[in-house]
Order: C-alpha cells, then sequence, then structure tokens
C-alpha cells in the first residue's frame, strides 16, 4: 500500500467518565449510518471524557447528530495519513510539514500489526492549507 493522505473532519462531544458511555455513543452512531475513520477517548477531569470522531462523511454525522440530539463542537480539520509500516515513515510527514512551517500540536498513530500503519495529525485550521500543500493532498 501506497501511503494514503487526506484531510479530515473531527468532532468532539463529552460524556461522563463512565463504563459503557461510548459504548452507548458508538452503537448509535453505528445505528445511524456513521462510519468512523478514527476515535479517541481522552479523560478531561474527574467525572467527564471527550470523545474525538472522525466521520467518513461530515454530513452523515451532523444529520445523526441533529436526530440523535448530540452535542458536538466541530467541525476542525485533520489529516489522515494511511500506509505501510517502515522506519521512518512518520519523521517523513513531520519534515514535510516543517518545511512547510506548519506547526503539528498533537498526533497519534498505531501500527496494525500486519504492516500498516494509521496516523492522525492535528493541525490548526489556519495552516491547514498549507499541510495539505506540503503533503501533496
Amino acid at each position: 500500500m501506497a501511503t494514503n493522505i487526506r484531510r479530515v473532519d473531527y468532532f468532539h462531544t463529552t460524556v461522563r467518565d463512565e463504563p459503557g458511555e461510548a459504548h452507548k455513543l458508538l452503537t448509535l452512531l453505528a445505528e445511524l449510518g456513521v462510519n468512523l475513520v478514527a476515535f479517541t477517548a481522552v479523560p478531561i477531569g474527574p467525572t467527564s471524557t471527550q470523545l474525538t470522531l472522525f466521520p467518513s462523511d461530515t454530513l452523515t454525522l451532523l444529520d445523526a447528530a441533529q436526530k440523535a440530539a448530540l452535542v458536538l463542537d466541530g467541525p476542525h480539520p485533520a489529516l489522515l495519513v494511511q500506509g505501510d509500516d517502515q522506519m521512518g515513515a512518520l519523521a517523513e510527514i513531520h519534515a514535510r510539514l516543517a518545511d512547510a512551517n506548519v506547526n503539528v500540536y498533537a498526533s497519534s498513530g498505531v501500527a496494525d500489526g500486519r504492516g500498516s500503519y494509521g496516523y492522525v495529525v492535528y493541525v490548526r485550521p489556519d495552516e491547514c492549507d498549507r499541510a495539505t500543500t506540503a503533503l501533496g493532498i
């Protein structure tokens, strides 16, 4: 697989930090036809968790959120990188962004154990166009 990089939108929502809360939301979104390309959950205090949703289709998520009365913060821009897991793959992405004077203010990635990886790169909205140009999107 060659490296595939695309711009994606992401949204935040906050849930109680209790067992099953992510399951409830993810099940609801699946029932409403929302396909996610990435998902993260991070605690934001003693009683709350911030869920970050990366839909394959932004309009589908927005429609589902309206139907479910789900409060979302977004959309915000990010980059989704998928490719062959090889030494230095992430360094190359960061080098291209640094050369374009784009600040990566957060990122998260994982190798799938079968030779591929996925990597989410968070960039500021005012730097998104420079980032996409630097990465040839």
